[in-house]
């Protein structure tokens, strides 16, 4: 269970803990390392969402952010980065030298087999032909771009599995009959809704690492997906890209070459399986532990 209060726990409670135990070495597998511990330390940045797209996120949080990020990134000797797109922005944003980041990218477990009854898809409001986005609902992941790509094809529907953060874009998203807001669903329903979409869509203004691209390829399926950020890195010549986050007839375009080629969509299939089969935990763990032997050695 998480710590009621993270910030006051990983500043307050980690350090006296810390003081107890003196460990050689503290690895923290987000960004926010304590700013009161003297000892060797190697932390994880995920991403700079909150530099790239600052609207996105409260005053407090953004301020939150940064200033325990740029203490992460003068204070830790190495730092990891999930992708090498992170990596290019710690060196642009924050002047981090180039020689200090080591990339460890992440790792996805093998898919579920169990799903939900397709009779789910029904109760969801879900009917016919759909492509599928998850994710948050926030203007960072660009769900109006993927609806009105969307809008422009015949017998198309958008699903959008995910919390909703932001209540006014739910809105405008629900205000479209060619759009279910589903929310949070659980694993099996998940899985379903994989299974059955005709693709996936990544149209994310911004993505440190890309866990959704991976996610669908790792289920076979055909991912059409923003050429921004760590997206083309992590989805490599298995997915589909169009080069404007924002350009909504580009999507609509691709969209339509995957959903109607079926030749196509078995050949990414088939790619999009391999690829993902290469991105394991095993891997990601053997790397951080090459970071920390570089630490201490």
């Amino acid at each position: 269970m998480a710590p009621p209060f993270p910030r006051m726990w990983s500043q307050v409670r980690l350090p006296l803990a810390l003081a107890a135990e003196r460990p050689d070495l503290l690895f923290v597998p987000g960004h926010a390392i304590p700013f009161a511990w003297p000892r060797r330390v190697l932390t994880v940045v995920h991403d700079l969402a909150f530099e790239r797209h600052p609207k996105a996120y409260r005053r407090s949080e953004r301020a939150y952010l940064r200033l325990s990020t740029r203490w992460a990134a003068s204070r830790c000797r190495l730092l990891i980065a999930v992708s090498e797109s992170t990596r290019q922005d710690l060196i642009a944003l924050y002047g981090v030298p180039p020689e200090r980041v080591r990339v460890v990218p992440l790792g996805i477990g093998r898919p579920s087999g169990a799903t939900a009854p397709p009779s789910r898809l029904a109760e969801l409001g879900v009917n016919g032909n759909f492509v599928l986005q998850v994710g948050r609902i926030e203007p960072r992941k660009n769900q109006v771009a993927a609806l009105e790509a969307v809008e422009r094809l015949d017998g198309v529907t958008l699903a959008v599995a995910g919390p909703e953060r932001d209540p006014q874009l739910s809105a405008r998203l629900r205000a479209s009959s060619r759009c279910r807001v589903l929310g949070m669903v659980d694993q099996p329903t998940l899985e379903l809704l994989y299974k059955k979409a005709a693709a996936v869509v990544v149209p994310s203004l911004y993505e440190g690492f890309g866990l959704p691209v991976l996610e669908a390829m790792a289920r076979g399926k055909v991912v059409v997906a923003a050429k921004s950020s760590s997206l083309p890195e992590v989805g490599g010549e298995a997915a589909l890209y169009y080069h404007d986050s924002a350009d909504a007839a580009e999507l609509a375009r691709v969209l339509e070459v995957a959903l109607g080629d079926a030749a196509l969509r078995t050949t990414l299939a088939k790619a999009a399986r391999a690829r993902a089969a290469t991105y394991t935990w095993e891997k990601t763990a053997a790397g951080v532990a090459d970071v920390i032997r570089e630490l201490i050695a």
